[in-house]
C-alpha cells in the first residue's frame, strides 16, 4: 500500500495521493483502507517513514572512514546520499514538514549520523549545536527563506518581483540574477545542488574548525 502511495507522489506530486486514488491504484473501494488506516494523515506518516527508510538503507552501504579529520567526509557523503533518495521523491520534503512527530526511521537516521560525528571526536555539545546549524540539510534538504512559487507562473512571479524594484531593489536583482532551470537538482524554489553543497561544506567546514578547538569559537 505505502509503496503505490509513494507511486502516485512521484508521478503526480503530493497533491495527486488522495485516499480514492490510491484505491483505485490497488483495486480496492476507498472506503476499505480506512480499515489499516485512521486517516489520510497516517498514510502520510507512512509513506514519510518509508522514504527515511529508504535513507537509511542507502547510507547504510556507505564504508567510509569516519575517524578523526575523516568525520566531515563521512557526514557529506550520509548527507548526500539522503539527499539522493529525496530527489527521487521531490514531494517527501514537504510531507516531513507537517509530520507532528518523530518517527523511529528518522531517529535512526541522526543516531548515524551522531555516530560518525563522535567518531570524529565531537562532544554531545557540540553535535548539539551543529544539528542546530545543519537543519533540514542534515536529512538531504533545504528549507527555503523565500518562496515565490505560490503565484500561478514564472512569469507572473517575475512581474511581481519587478514592480517592487523601487522598494527592494537588491532582493529583487539577487532574485532575477540566481534563477535556476535545472529542475532535477532541486527540492525547492531554489534548493539546487549546487547551493545545496555550498550551504553544507559552509557548515561542516565551520564545525571543523570548532572541533579542533574544543568548540570554542575565538
Amino acid at each position: 500500500m505505502l509503496r503505490a502511495a509513494i507511486t502516485i507522489a512521484d508521478s503526480g506530486g503530493i497533491e495527486s495521493l488522495t485516499m480514492r486514488r490510491l484505491a483505485e491504484e490497488l483495486g480496492a473501494e476507498a472506503m476499505s483502507l480506512y480499515y489499516y488506516l485512521a486517516s489520510k494523515e497516517d498514510l502520510l506518516d507512512g509513506i514519510a517513514d518509508a522514504v527515511v527508510a529508504e535513507i537509511n538503507d542507502v547510507a547504510g552501504t556507505i564504508g567510509v572512514p569516519s575517524a578523526g579529520a575523516s568525520w566531515k567526509t563521512a557526514v557529506r557523503r550520509r548527507i548526500l546520499s539522503a539527499r539522493e533518495v529525496l530527489l527521487r521523491h521531490p514531494w517527501a520534503p514537504r510531507v516531513f514538514e507537517t509530520r507532528t512527530s518523530t518517527s523511529p526511521a528518522v531517529l535512526l537516521y541522526y543516531d548515524g549520523l551522531l555516530r560518525l560525528m563522535r567518531d570524529g571526536g565531537f562532544s554531545y555539545d557540540l553535535i548539539h549545536h551543529a544539528l542546530h546549524a545543519l537543519g533540514s540539510r542534515a536529512l538531504g534538504f533545504s528549507q527555503e527563506l523565500f518562496d515565490p512559487s505560490a503565484a500561478p507562473s514564472d512569469e507572473e512571479s517575475a512581474a511581481a518581483l519587478q514592480s517592487m524594484t523601487n522598494q527592494v531593489p537588491h532582493l529583487v536583482a539577487m532574485f532575477m540574477e540566481v534563477a535556476h532551470d535545472d529542475p532535477d537538482s532541486t527540492l525547492g524554489w531554489c534548493d539546487d545542488q549546487t547551493e545545496f553543497e555550498f550551504g553544507l561544506d559552509l557548515v561542516l567546514d565551520g564545525l571543523d574548525k570548532m572541533r579542533e578547538t574544543g568548540g570554542r569559537s575565538g
